[in-house]
């Protein structure tokens, strides 16, 4: 399910990026982002009440300038209002109303977002002082005093956000339904392949725009199967990303990968792997997905014997992190190897839909410590007991020990390869979760 988003704009400061970075840093309710992957930091995954959503940072609003850089910082703003399902407006309480502070409120207005108003640097606790009260004259929402630098007030915030969020996807509607990503670097060609899926087929119930979050979620049946095509905004090196609304057009292709059961992870066959290939599938295979790389224009390359096979070997070097991905050569253009792509679907998404007994799983787990016993350091060696799954997309295992600092990294992979060996997992990463037990419990 997506998770909704809630941006916070305001004229420059006013406190909006102290108020993200308390939450970012004190970690409350904070889920953090993915290790091992740079973002800019404009965002980041909040939990509250059993609800996430994702908060974003922007630039401060000055209606009054013709500075080129203040001006873009207005144009981020408005991307970040459209792309939200809630507006924090944050004004200062210490400088009162301004004029500025009414120019941003009508541009809010306009939107018809949920808005709240956060009254910033009240930082004594008490009753809403006199000076904030004025604020309600600007008739958009809820008026709240915060104080982002003690943390004041931001409980009765949070819960008035949440109380604003839009309902959960009802799992009735999505039952059955594989929701795809086509990710990857700008003028790959997603785009082209989104039409030329939809142009062959023509068994489409359906197509809207996608929920402001820059795609197009186009609703698509093969074979009985039902797919939503969720088609992103590519994503560029991070130096490159000189544009505010280039920077949102990340995010949006982030939260696609949230939104998505699988990616197909799309790379320049005239190119190859690029570092930016690597940072994007990085998001993939770090968020959980299953994901399907796709080596598009494969047309214009020049082949030989072998030609495939050496270029699909230099690719999961590259993706070494994702050795699990299956490779598929295709053109967008002309429909090579495009009908293809859903009986790979089907099959990726059944590996990381697929439970595993725990019978035969320990089984497995029993088989590959008799092969290769577990480590052990200072006399003291790893014992593990049994393991179970506890979840799918992506298959997820809790393997019972009696010690975690004596679980290497490489016997973890070893148990993964273990697992991949019997039951396949094509397509899927695996997520291995270690738990100790008392022994004299046992």
């Amino acid at each position: 399910m997506a998770k909704p988003v809630v941006a916070v704009v305001g004229r420059p400061n006013v406190g909006k990026s102290t108020f993200f970075n308390y939450l970012s840093g004190r970690r409350i309710s904070i889920i953090e982002d993915s290790p091992g992957v740079t973002r800019d930091r404009i965002y980041a995954d909040v939990e509250w009440r059993g609800r996430t959503f994702t908060l974003v940072d922007t630039g401060g609003i000055e209606p009054f300038t013709e500075d080129p850089i203040m001006r873009q910082m207005k144009v981020q703003a408005e991307v970040a209002v459209e792309t939200a399902d809630v507006v924090v407006f944050m004004v200062d309480a210490k400088d009162g109303m301004t004029a500025a502070d009414e120019e941003v409120a009508d541009l809010l207005r306009k939107s018809g977002k949920p808005m709240i108003i956060a009254v910033n640097k009240v930082d004594r606790p008490g009753p809403m002082p006199s000076e904030a009260y004025e604020f309600y004259d600007l008739a958009l929402g809820d008026v709240l005093t915060i104080s982002s630098v003690q943390g004041l007030g931001m409980g009765d915030l949070l819960d008035a956000i949440y109380e604003y969020l839009p309902p959960g996807v009802d799992d009735q509607e999505e039952e059955g339904l594989i929701k795809v990503a086509i990710i990857g670097k700008p003028n790959v060609g997603k785009s082209s392949l989104v039409n030329k899926i939809l142009g062959e087929e023509r068994v489409i119930t359906g197509d809207k725009p996608g929920t402001t979050r820059d795609a197009i979620d186009a609703y698509f049946e093969d074979g009985g199967d039902r797919y939503m095509l969720i088609d992103t905004a590519g994503i560029r090196r991070k130096s490159k990303v000189s544009e505010s609304i280039e920077r949102y057009s990340v995010m949006r292709a982030l939260t696609a990968v949230e939104r998505a059961d699988l990616c197909l992870i799309m790379i320049d066959a005239c190119d190859g792997v690029t570092e930016q290939d690597t940072k994007i599938a990085g998001y993939a295979h770090e968020a959980g997905k299953s994901s399907i790389v796709l080596i598009n224009k494969w047309d214009l390359v020049e082949k030989e014997t072998g030609t495939a096979e050496e270029y699909r070997r230099d690719v999961l070097e590259k993706l070494s992190f994702m050795r699990y991905a299956p490779v598929l050569f295709i053109s967008a253009q002309t429909g090579q190897r495009v009908r293809s792509i859903f009986s790979l679907i089907k099959k990726v998404y059944e590996s990381a839909s697929f439970r595993i007994p725990t019978g035969l799983l320990n089984d497995v787990l029993n088989e590959a410590i008799a092969t290769a016993q577990p480590p052990s350091d200072r006399g003291r060696r790893l014992k593990l007991y049994y393991m179970t799954q506890i979840g799918v997309r992506p298959p997820t295992f809790v393997i019972f020990m009696n010690d975690i600092e004596l679980m290497h990294y490489s016997y973890s992979r070893y148990i993964e390869n273990a697992l991949r060996r019997t039951f396949d997992f094509e397509g899927t990463p695996i997520r291995l979760i270690n738990r100790e037990r008392d022994e004299r419990k046992r």
